[in-house]
């Protein structure tokens, strides 16, 4: 026992040492504030909350944000039943098995065995020239096979296995948010397609109308057949839209039930009212330093570059000399009911040393390919950072044009429905062509569809800017994810 205690002893000491580097979070590789300029958004400049017209993106629950309580109820679904979020929990769940496979490193593994041996040895083999039949019973406890980490090749093995751990979760919470995103982005395209759908109908029935006046005029020698022609092809081409907007309807209901998972009821799928779908009509951004600490991509990548980093360390613990430990205690007895009486105690203790003196250059190799590994890990970190800069970036540029664009669009709209009414009122009167007619009418529809994307462009921008923000990933967690044991982060932070 006391051998025993002294190889625990040793173990404890042997989880002291790391050859991992100290780690240093690499500088971002961006600006201080987001770029400014006459189509930046004034809430770019300003730190979330300094405003009183604009809304702290990066604060705000993605249950607040929404709007549409169909929409809400569409999200909840999706949270429950989207596969890709469905793997990205089960992804956690095996790194957490693998950690603690690498965890359970740190240990000596124990094993309780008991034994029986039974042999005959014939009479000319036996020293007394007699057969002769032997019982050999054992019972034993002991160290299996134990690795003295002096130079941390198992503790840096399981730290680069926890921060993998830690990176399954951000990536969970990056699924989540993307997929509230995605649902909310779904919804905008399908109620933008369908409000293009009324307003093709609409047309059509107008058209129609229109055409069969022209048809009437023709056959009473006012209209000429060039005019006939001109309004058939207007009710033609109604047609065409009308037949590709149904064909885009039903698209986009295919890519919102992908999303949530499950066939989406009829009573979840969006009017075409546009401007009810996001609870807000401005985000705030803030400064980049915020977004970086709330955006989980981010800081999956980071989990990955300290994993990169605890891998050096095992690779240069390679380099060392390695010792293992083999001992156990027990009994053995040539009777079974003597296996405890005094006097069968047995021990035995074998400790080895292994020292690497030629192995052709592979432990080289392999602290090499781990340096490489770390530096790809922080190129793809700053990349993350750059990628989400230029996403909150280029969303605050269309936040801070979008209503002046949508102004004027309206003025626009306005201007010509008067002109497609003027230019109806003269070919009825007799002072135009038809074709003035067909141009107006062009026109007026080309504004009418412009004003649908422009409104839906609004709702679009202000769900992409929400989840570069990083906005509501604490509600996606809490909704549909399993958070990480406060245990494991504190323990992590402990070592760092």
């Amino acid at each position: 026992m006391k051998r025993l205690t002294l190889i625990a002893f040793a173990a404890a000491l042997s989880a002291c040492a790391s050859m991992a580097p100290q780690y240093e979070r690499p500088a971002a590789p961006i600006g201080q504030d987001w770029p400014e300029g006459p189509a930046a958004s004034a809430a770019a400049a300003a730190p979330a909350g300094a405003d009183a017209a604009a809304t702290a993106g990066a604060d705000m629950p993605w249950r607040e944000f929404v709007a549409d309580d169909r929409l809400e109820r569409l999200i909840d679904v999706a949270l429950g039943h989207n596969r890709d979020l469905r793997i990205a929990a089960l992804n956690i769940e095996r790194a957490r098995a693998l950690y603690q496979i690498q965890d359970a490193g740190r240990f000596p593994t124990i094993d309780a065995s008991g034994s029986g041996n039974h042999q005959r040895v014939p009479a000319d083999l036996s020293m007394s020239g007699q057969a002769a039949t032997t019982h050999t019973y054992g019972a034993t406890i002991g160290i299996a096979s134990y690795e003295l980490d002096l130079f941390g090749r198992v503790r840096s093995l399981r730290d680069a296995a926890l921060e993998q751990y830690f990176a399954t979760g951000e990536a969970r919470r990056s699924v989540a948010i993307s997929l509230i995103a995605e649902v909310s982005r779904a919804w905008v395209a399908l109620a933008a397609d369908q409000a293009r759908l009324e307003l093709v109908r609409e047309t059509l029935a107008n058209r129609e109308a229109a055409h069969k006046l022209v048809a009437r005029s023709h056959e009473l020698g006012v209209a000429s057949a060039l005019d006939l022609r001109q309004s058939q092809t207007t009710v033609e081409s109604a047609r065409a839209d009308l037949a590709r907007f149904e064909r885009l309807l039903a698209q986009d209901r295919n890519m919102l039930a992908l999303l949530v998972g499950a066939p989406v009821p009829a009573e979840l799928l969006p009017g075409p009212d546009l401007d009810q779908v996001v609870a807000v009509t401005r985000l705030a951004a803030g400064l980049p330093s915020e977004v970086l600490q709330r955006r989980p991509d981010i800081a999956q990548a980071e989990r990955l570059l300290r994993a990169a980093n605890a891998d050096i360390g095992a690779a240069r613990a390679a380099f060392y000399p390695s010792i293992g430990l083999t001992a156990g205690i027990g009994t053995a007895s040539s009777e079974l009911s003597g296996l405890f009486d005094g006097g069968s105690g047995t021990w035995n203790f074998v400790p080895t040393i292994r020292l690497p003196i030629f192995d052709g250059g592979r432990n080289r190799a392999l602290l090499e390919v781990a340096e490489v590994d770390r530096d790809i890990a922080i190129a793809r970190y700053e990349q993350s950072i750059q990628a989400a800069f230029r996403e909150v970036a280029d969303a605050l540029v269309q936040q801070g044009t979008i209503n002046d664009e949508i102004a004027a669009q309206t003025a626009l709209l306005e201007a010509t429905t008067e002109a497609n009414r003027l230019a109806d009122l003269r070919f009825r009167q007799g002072v135009d062509s038809y074709l003035a007619v067909l141009d107006a009418q062009r026109s007026l529809y080309a504004a009418q569809q412009g004003l649908i994307e422009l409104r839906a462009a609004r709702s679009a921008n202000l769900v992409t800017l929400y989840r570069a923000l990083g906005g509501g990933w604490s509600a996606a967690d809490e909704t549909a994810g399993t958070s990480i044991p406060a245990g494991l982060e504190s323990s992590a932070a402990n070592r760092r």
